[in-house]
Parts: C-alpha cells; structure tokens; sequence
C-alpha cells in the first residue's frame, strides 16, 4: 500500500517530541506539508532540525503556540490558515491517589486533554467540510476504557475524548471528512520513562524497568512491551490517507491488545 499524501496541510498538535514527532514525521514521508506545534518557538525549531535531519526532502512549518490559550490558538491558525489533516495529540499525564486530585488538576487535565481538541476542531472542521475532504483524529489512551486507579483524572479526560471524536463524526457526516481517536496503548516516550521509573525505580535497565511496569500495572497488554511511537503513527498515517475513507466515528486501536472490547 503506497500512501500518498501530496498536496495536503496538516496540523500536529504537541509534536515536537514523542508520538507527536512520530506522527509528522510519518505524515510528512507520506507526502503532506506537516506543521509541527509546540507551545515555545524554541521547541518547535528545535524539533524541525531534528526532523529535517530524518526527513530532508519532507515539508514541515512552524506553527508554535500554545494552544490552551485564546492567543496560542490563533498563532497557529495563522500560521496555518487550512489544513486537511488535524491530528489533536497535545496530552498530559501524571499518577496522583485518586482523593488527592483536587478541583483545580480535575479542569487543567480536562482543559489540556480535551478542550483544546474541541477548540481546534472547532476551527479546521468548517473549512474541511466546505472543501469536501478532511481528515481530524484525536490521540486517545486504553486508559480511556480500563481506568488506571493511579491516573483517573487522566483516563477521564481521555474517555471525554473518545466521545468528542464520535460527536464530531455525526456533525460531520456526509462531508467527506473522517472523524476518528486513535486509543494508544502504553508507549515509549521520554514522558513516559520518567513515569514508569517513578513507579518502579531507578535502578532496573530500562528494558526489565518496563516490563516490571507492564507486569505489574499493565498486566492486559498482548505484546507485554511498550509500543514504540512509529507504531501509533503507522495507524494515523493511514487514517490520514484516502483509504481510509469509509472509518469515521471510530476507536481504533493500537493498544498491543490491551483492551478486551470497546463500546463506541
């Protein structure tokens, strides 16, 4: 299958590291102009020297901005007035005991992890929709539908997502444009490191320190390994693609067969 993606736009939140950067990296091999978002311009260039070094006949812009804020989100809407493709990958995550989780962490986990998806959809869908094609998927998590007891304000925030990408889908129908989340299974970012070696120590290799982890707090995964991030962007590359023009409204998941079932 030979996925060409010449001559379409596409928005990447968060991608200046882990399954952002994948991500354009993979759309912009596949033929798209890829705007990379960071919330400083320093980030941002610094991940498109990095990229142009992988990828040195790809196109890639600028599109820094944060976009949890009114200002952030319009910098990048200037910087990239249409697009075809919108992935929403900007996330956080973090373990804290559930009764410790106060009001202010609940709307900052819910703010960042779902409402600036919203926001942005809000702003590339009418002109997707308008042209006839586009394509938006929201990076979701397996937390979404088996909660970690560790991270619930998380798994919430990433359940709300999965409900936003089946709305979006309805509003969308008949467009011609696809609305999809992408459930990611646990994955191997630098983030990520520093989260399972906070669980499980410091002083295991990082291959035995995640699988401890898994053992002990993923024990569901098929695969018994972290996924690595070229893994979840091989699925949102095809998504992105004409191929994929009969699955919208749909969980798709690159979980290592983690989850049992999912009820849209």
């Amino acid at each position: 299958m030979q996925i060409d993606l010449t001559g379409r736009t596409a928005v990447v939140t968060g991608s200046t590291q882990g399954i952002g950067a994948a991500v354009a990296l993979g759309l912009a091999r596949a033929g798209a102009r890829v705007a990379v978002n960071g919330r400083s311009a320093g980030s941002v260039e610094a991940a498109l020297e990095r990229m142009r070094t992988q990828a040195p006949d790809a196109a890639f812009l600028a599109a820094p901005g944060d976009i949890a804020a009114d200002s952030g989100l319009d910098q990048v809407a200037e910087a990239v007035p249409q697009a075809d493709i919108l992935i929403n990958n900007l996330g956080i995550f973090g373990s804290r005991p559930a009764l410790e989780i106060d009001d202010a962490e609940w709307r900052r986990y819910f703010e960042i992890n779902v409402l600036t998806a919203v926001r942005m959809i809000r702003r590339y869908l009418p002109g997707m929709t308008e042209r006839g094609w586009g394509r938006i998927q929201n990076i979701a998590s397996d937390s979404a539908v088996v909660i970690p007891a560790e991270m619930i304000h998380y798994g919430m925030s990433k359940t709300a997502l999965l409900a936003v990408s089946r709305g979006f889908a309805k509003e969308a129908a008949g467009s011609g444009v696809c609305v999809n989340s992408v459930i990611a299974g646990p994955t191997h970012t630098g983030g990520v490191e520093d989260f399972v070696r906070d669980i499980v120590g410091r002083d295991l290799p990082w291959d035995e320190a995640q699988r401890a982890f898994m053992r002990e707090y993923r024990p569901q995964s098929l695969i018994q390994r972290m996924i690595e991030p070229e893994e979840i962007a091989a699925m949102v590359v095809y998504l992105s693609s004409p191929y994929a023009s009969a699955t919208t409204g749909a969980a798709v998941r690159v979980d290592g067969g983690y989850v049992d079932s999912i009820v849209p």
